[in-house]
């Protein structure tokens, strides 16, 4: 398992808190679900109707689910996830080696002026920043696009298990696809739907990502400024306070827990940014 995986049962990356954010309405949320293949395909079409409710265009459907199929392989994955039970010190350890600090020290030192710009607008500090970057993929290193985020996406909102988040979730992707930020060939991403170097599921692509870079599209999987100071809004979004500590029970620290509900991850965010900041 890739280190960027480790815990992923525990968070979905950044999408599990947005439950309550993209709680599901009359209009977004599927009339039916199933437990096998053999209902999905009725199930999109039905999906489709609600989905024009919602605002998305033809043209958008017919680009982004044209063809889709229910892709067993990611129930596989859902239902074999397994728990860590791993201290702080075991987590911190088998997450943060000296390599990945010595990475995160280059990159504070090569995006300075970057990191700067987005603390002056959103007010987080570059070390939290890099840290979790460096913590979701190593920097972008562990993002293999395996799986098509829009078929992986539509799976799992058929599923029972959790339909009514995955819906909102497709919802989502698809309003990513209208607005021309990705083209639904380059949404590749993890078996759950994490886009891009930082692992936003598509509600929160849509929420909070930002065009730092200027250049017309909200990038997470190429653009460095598009990416950090996507995060940086995400955090700022749920309270974060500039100048403030983010120590265990300070306010930061429970804002940090809004980006991974994890108590052993958000100390690890915590602590190695610290350490960068020393």
């Amino acid at each position: 398992m890739k280190p960027a995986r480790l815990f992923h049962h525990l968070t979905i990356a950044v999408g599990v808190v947005l439950t309550a954010t993209f709680a599901a309405t009359p209009s977004a949320t599927a009339a039916k679900c199933g437990n096998g293949p053999g209902g999905f395909s009725s199930w999109l079409n039905d999906f489709e109707a609600r989905a024009k409710a919602n605002g998305i265009t033809q043209r958008t459907l017919d680009r982004a689910l044209s063809g889709v199929t229910y892709d067993p392989n990611v129930i596989r994955r859902d239902r074999s996830q397994k728990s860590f039970k791993l201290s702080f010190e075991e987590f911190y350890k088998r997450r943060v080696g000296s390599y990945l600090m010595k990475q995160s020290q280059a990159r504070l030192k090569r995006h300075a002026g970057l990191l700067a710009s987005i603390e002056k607008r959103y007010g987080v500090p570059g070390e939290i920043l890099v840290s979790i970057w460096g913590l979701e993929t190593n920097f972008g290193k562990d993002t293999a696009g395996k799986y098509s985020i829009i078929r992986s996406i539509a799976t799992l909102a058929y599923d029972c298990r959790r339909s009514e988040f995955f819906t909102d979730h497709l919802l989502a992707a698809l309003r990513i696809v209208q607005k021309g930020d990705m083209s639904p060939k380059d949404m590749r991403g993890g078996w759950a739907g994490e886009i891009g170097q930082v692992q936003f599921l598509p509600g929160s692509y849509d929420k909070y990502a930002v065009d730092f870079d200027g250049n017309g599209h909200r990038d997470l999987v190429h653009s460095i400024p598009d990416l950090l100071a996507s995060t940086a809004n995400y955090l700022r979004a749920h309270g974060w306070q500039k100048g403030a500590s983010w120590d265990p029970g300070t306010a930061n620290y429970q804002v940090i827990k809004a980006w991974n509900r994890a108590d052993v991850y958000a100390r690890t965010i915590a602590v190695m940014a610290n350490r960068l900041q020393s």
